[in-house]
């Protein structure tokens, strides 16, 4: 009975994090479709580019929460079925590749920044915390957003191992769930990867000549 729970559970979490907002916030807002535009990405950046700052913000909130709620609801609500920690990593995670590939909407959907950062909220505040300082001192240094998106993703898991015994306690599951939206989470930036090695990716600011 426990592993079917599990499994509804990655199910259930891989179906809210397939909930495309950065598309939903645009239609209820009488806006543009963010696949059409722009980087054509489903995301919070794109959907600014519409002009709209509270649909983007929306965008950013919500597709954050997606990530957040799976992994909290099982660290809240789980222990009775048996789900601890390995199994919010894992809702988490399912939240995480529903967001890039969402069953509802042919499997295209954004990069997964804000959903990531949601995701680690729910497993630990200070751990959230610490990656999102990397990203705003890479930004700052650097200008460039998806740098420090990258930068932070890929710190992130080693925050989590050097935090061990000390802000909290590692599991294995978190661990491998986390390196695993990491490398995730860089791949879906490799345009912007290339870009930065060619010079051309925009920095954060700049205005388009």
């Amino acid at each position: 009975m426990e592993l079917w729970i599990q499994v509804g559970t990655v199910l259930a979490s891989y179906l809210v994090g397939s909930l495309s907002f950065a598309v939903i916030v645009s239609r209820l807002m009488g806006l543009n479709d963010p696949r059409s535009y722009g980087s054509k990405n489903p995301g919070a950046t794109n959907v600014l580019r519409s002009g709209s700052k509270k649909a983007a913000i929306l965008t950013l909130l919500l597709d954050a929460l997606k990530g957040w709620l799976p992994v909290a609801a099982v660290l809240t609500f789980g222990q009775p079925y048996g789900l601890g920690a390995g199994a919010a990593a894992l809702a988490g995670l399912a939240a995480f590749l529903g967001h890039l590939y969402p069953v509802f909407f042919g499997f295209k959907g954004g990069k997964g920044v804000a959903t990531a950062v949601g995701v680690l909220v729910g497993v630990n505040g200070l751990l959230a915390l610490a990656t999102v300082g990397t990203f705003a001192i890479v930004v700052f240094f650097s200008r460039y957003v998806s740098l420090a998106s990258m930068v932070a993703a890929v710190f992130a898991p080693v925050f989590y191992l050097f935090g061990d015994g000390a802000a909290w306690n590692a599991v294995g599951a978190e661990v491998l769930c986390l390196s695993v939206m990491a490398l995730l989470l860089v791949w879906r930036h490799r345009e912007n990867i290339n870009r930065l090695l060619a010079g051309t990716e925009s920095k954060l600011g700049a205005k388009k000549a």
